[in-house]
C-alpha cells in the first residue's frame, strides 16, 4: 500500500474469497468449545467479499455469536492464528469496541458491543459481533445487495475512489471510514428493504 495514502485501494484479487474461506475455517476451529460457537455464523464481509470491487487490501471477516465472548476468552484462541486485539489509530476510531448504532430496528444498547482483531501478517480484520447485532446482518445484506446489483456496486466503488483520493497524506484511514457512512446512509433503506424479502444469510 502506498505510504502516502492509508486508504489506497487495490484492484480485485481473485484469491480473496479462498483466503477468507480458509481463515474462517481456522477461526471456527479455534473457537470450538466457546459458549455459542456451535451456532455461530462465520462470514466474509466488506469489499473483498464482492467480486469485481476494488478494496483496501485487508480481508474483513465476521463472527456472529451469542453471548459475545470476552477478550480473555478470544485472545489465546485467535492469537494462534496471528490475530491481535485492534486498538484503533485514534481514541475515537470507529467500529473498534462498538458499532455506531444504525437502522430503525429497536435494539438495546448492548447489541452494538463488539470485539475487533487484526492479523497484520495475513492482511485480515476479524469483527466479532453478537449474533443479535443489527450490524451483523447489515454487513451481510449490504454484501449480497452489491453482489446482486452491478450499478450499485459501481456507485459504491466510485464513492470509495473519490474518498480514497481525498485521504492521500493522512496518517490513517479513519476519516475515509467515517466518510463512507454517507453512502451507506443513502442506500441503507434500499438494501434493507431488498433483504426483507430474502432469507437471511448465515
Amino acid at each position: 500500500m502506498p505510504q502516502d495514502n492509508p486508504a489506497a485501494l487495490s484492484d480485485p484479487d481473485p484469491d480473496w474469497p479462498a483466503r477468507a474461506t480458509e481463515c474462517l475455517e481456522q477461526v471456527k476451529e479455534a473457537l470450538q468449545g466457546l459458549t455459542g460457537a456451535e451456532e455461530a455464523a462465520f462470514d466474509h464481509i466488506g469489499s473483498t467479499s464482492v467480486p469485481g470491487l476494488a478494496a483496501k487490501p485487508f480481508i474483513d471477516l465476521q463472527v456472529r455469536i451469542l453471548p459475545l465472548p470476552s477478550h480473555d476468552d478470544l485472545a489465546p484462541r485467535l492469537g494462534s492464528l496471528g490475530f491481535e486485539q485492534a486498538r484503533g489509530a485514534r481514541p475515537d476510531s470507529p467500529g473498534v469496541t462498538r458499532d455506531i448504532p444504525r437502522g430503525d430496528e429497536a435494539a438495546p444498547d448492548a447489541v452494538w458491543e463488539k470485539r475487533l482483531y487484526f492479523a497484520q501478517s495475513r492482511s485480515m480484520i476479524l469483527h466479532v459481533r453478537r449474533a443479535d447485532s443489527p450490524w451483523g446482518h447489515y454487513t451481510v445484506w449490504f454484501r449480497d445487495w452489491l453482489r446482486a446489483h452491478p450499478e450499485a456496486r459501481r456507485g459504491y466503488e466510485n464513492a470509495k475512489r473519490t474518498l480514497s483520493e481525498r485521504n492521500a497524506g493522512k496518517p490513517d484511514y479513519d476519516d475515509y471510514t467515517r466518510a463512507k457512512s454517507a453512502f451507506f446512509d443513502e442506500v441503507h433503506p434500499v438494501f434493507s428493504a431488498w433483504a426483507q424479502d430474502r432469507p437471511r444469510s448465515t
